[in-house]
C-alpha cells in the first residue's frame, strides 16, 4: 500500500513539475530539484528496501528520521536560495530605481531647457518682427 502511495505521489509531483514547464509558469533552475525529488520519490517508491539500506548505512535508526533529516535540510537548502534570490530581486529593483530617478531628472532637464530654447526663439522671432514693422 504504501509502495503504490509514494509511485503516486512521485508521479503526481513529476506530472505537475512538467505541467508547469510547459506552460512556463516555473523555471527551469527550479524544476531540477522538484524533478529530482519526485524521482527519489519514485525510485524509493520501487525499491522501498534501497532507503533501509540508506537508513543503515547512514547510522540513522529508523527511516523515518532520515527522510525527517533530508527534508529538513532540503527545506532550509530551499530557503537559504530563495533569500539569496530574494536580495539579488531587491538589489536590481533598487537599481532600476535609481536608474528610473536618473533618467526622470535627465528627462525634466531637457524638457526645461527645450521650453527655454523655444522661449528664446520666440522672442527672437518677436524682436524680428518690431524691426520688420
Amino acid at each position: 500500500m504504501m509502495v503504490t502511495g509514494a509511485i503516486g505521489l512521485a508521479v503526481v509531483i513529476l506530472g505537475v513539475v512538467l505541467a508547469l514547464l510547459l506552460k512556463r509558469q516555473l523555471r527551469e533552475k527550479y524544476a531540477i530539484i522538484w524533478l529530482v525529488i519526485g524521482l527519489a520519490v519514485l525510485l524509493l517508491g520501487i525499491f522501498p528496501q534501497a532507503l533501509l539500506f540508506i537508513t543503515a548505512s547512514l547510522g540513522f535508526q529508523v527511516p523515518a528520521n532520515l527522510l525527517f533529516t533530508l527534508a529538513i535540510f532540503l527545506l532550509l537548502a530551499v530557503s537559504l536560495h530563495l533569500s539569496w534570490e530574494l536580495s539579488q530581486g531587491e538589489e536590481e529593483i533598487r537599481r532600476l530605481a535609481e536608474e528610473a530617478a536618473i533618467g526622470r531628472l535627465e528627462r525634466e532637464k531637457h524638457a526645461r531647457r527645450i521650453a527655454e530654447l523655444e522661449h528664446a526663439i520666440d522672442e527672437l522671432r518677436a524682436g524680428d518682427r518690431r524691426q520688420n514693422d
